[in-house]
């Protein structure tokens, strides 16, 4: 249940696009997560780069946590960005699934929908 794209560019041209481009699509960063610094100051290298961007949309967010705030294990959202391969990939979870697993209003099940593809276009745009 993972959302993947594979981007044709360097990790930090990436990681950097998505910095710029997530208010255009309607979130903001809320925190980033260099995982080979920080496990590397622990004591703990790993050889790759990988960075998690956690970003929100804060009145889907309030939708969603108004009336499900079991659905706050999947907020925010995690967009993650590292190499495999010699390429760059950027993966989220698969959201679609994960909504259409619960029993939600049909207003609110549209709207969080409409949340994923703005998602899904917010990775397709850092091609």
């Amino acid at each position: 249940m993972i959302y993947t794209q594979t981007i044709e560019k360097d990790i930090h041209t990436v990681q950097e696009d998505l910095r710029n481009k997530v208010k255009k699509f309607s979130f903001g960063i809320l925190k980033e997560y260099a995982f080979k610094e920080i496990l590397q100051g622990k004591g703990f290298p790993i050889e790759k780069e990988i960075t998690v961007f956690e970003i929100c949309n804060p009145s889907a967010a309030q939708a969603v946590l108004s009336k499900h705030p079991e659905l706050s294990v999947y907020l925010p959202c995690r967009i993650s960005v590292y190499e495999m391969d010699s390429k760059t990939i950027v993966s989220t979870i698969e959201l679609e699934a994960i909504f259409n697993s619960f029993e939600l209003e049909d207003a609110l099940k549209t709207h969080m929908l409409s949340i994923f593809e703005n998602l899904k276009k917010l990775i397709a745009s850092l091609e």
